[in-house]
């Protein structure tokens, strides 16, 4: 294994989203960017990555959901 590939299952990250409810990992160690908020999972990469997959399962943005959700009502 490189050492570069050892780094990378060693890295924390966390699952965060923004207001319009999209998924992605960002470094556990690190300030998150504006406008991300923590989900509250952290774990490898792999891990976070298979969190987002449960969680996001409407990959349209929540503005999008809610303007379809009020043109069908």
């Amino acid at each position: 294994m490189s050492e570069q590939q050892q780094q990378t299952e060693e890295t924390l990250y966390r699952v965060v989203l923004n207001d319009e409810e999209q998924y992605s990992i960002w470094w556990a160690d690190r300030a998150l960017p504006a406008g991300w908020h923590a989900e509250g999972s952290e774990g490898t990469r792999e891990e976070c990555l298979a969190r987002i997959t449960e969680l996001w399962t409407d990959l349209r943005p929540l503005s999008l959901r809610r303007r379809m959700d009020a043109t069908a009502a």
